[in-house]
């Protein structure tokens, strides 16, 4: 999705969590990369939550939860926190009208929670938003499912660094450190396998939403000692033909669970807010 230069009314933000990608937007923001957007806040859980030192660096107002942000109305929220960030808060902005970027696409793997988001957003005018994310092709996967779509897959295969301090794969008694070959650590529905990973595979929820839905389309997780990279292979299948995407995604510095594109796709997500016109979907 690519975006054309801005001559049009300013879109005013507000973030919601202060981790790695809220801080790619500031510093984004602070170098002029954010045409037609202006950052107002920064929504964190608690006073001393590391948001508020996030926000008192870049001089922006900081909020304990999204009450402020009910009265002050801003046009949009980026949500670049947490699954549980997306059930507590969505949609209640979503019934104010204000529109919402939802990056943990992974809490929507709870059926009623999204058929709710859905619903606040038609009920109260605010739009729900789902980036790319770490991935790519979801515009040529829209496209042809116009058409009928019979299979997609995602593998999300990551260095075994990437899914420590995971409970699922804890369950697993895996040594990660110690792995010398590649381990599947989940084969199966992505409705079923988005919620065990909760930091790491927020892509193949949004692939699901973007084609034949989470009950259909197919996740394969791997752990693999020889990877330096997130590397994501999606397959769709359909009428109007085949295509396979192999993404090899660098982690950010600081948190091996996060693709850079990722954290990239978010700041391209609100360049779209602001601008008149957008190039591919």
């Amino acid at each position: 999705m690519r975006s054309g230069p801005v001559d049009g009314p300013t879109m005013n933000v507000t973030l919601l969590g202060g981790g790695t990608i809220a801080r790619l937007v500031l510093e984004r923001a602070a170098a002029g990369g954010l045409p037609g957007v202006r950052l107002t806040g920064l929504v964190g859980r608690t006073a001393g939550s590391k948001g508020a030192e996030l926000a008192r660096e870049f001089a922006l107002p900081y909020f304990v939860g999204i009450e402020p942000l009910l009265e002050r109305r801003p046009d949009a929220v980026l949500e670049a926190a947490s699954h549980e960030a997306v059930r507590q808060h969505v949609v209640p902005l979503l019934r104010a009208g204000i529109s919402v970027v939802v990056l943990s696409a992974g809490a929507l793997a709870d059926r009623a929670l999204h058929e709710a988001i859905e619903a606040a957003a038609r009920a109260g005018g605010g739009r729900l938003l789902v980036p790319s994310g770490g991935i790519g092709g979801l515009d040529a996967l829209n496209a042809a499912c116009v058409a009928g779509v019979d299979e997609v897959s995602i593998q999300v295969a990551k260095p075994p660094v990437a899914w420590q301090g995971i409970p699922f794969v804890e369950r697993l008694g895996l040594r990660l450190e110690t792995l010398q070959t590649e381990r599947v650590l989940f084969e199966g529905t992505a409705r079923e396998g988005v919620p065990h990973f909760p930091q790491n595979v927020n892509i193949a929820a949004v692939l699901s939403l973007a084609g034949i839905g989470m009950d259909r389309t197919r996740l394969r997780v791997v752990a693999d000692p020889a990877l330096k990279v997130n590397t994501h292979t999606i397959r769709v299948s359909g009428r109007t033909g085949r295509f396979t995407i192999v993404l090899e995604n660098v982690p950010t510095p600081d948190n091996p669970k996060t693709s850079w594109l990722a954290c990239c796709s978010a700041v391209d997500a609100l360049r779209a807010l602001g601008a008149p016109a957008r190039y591919g979907s």
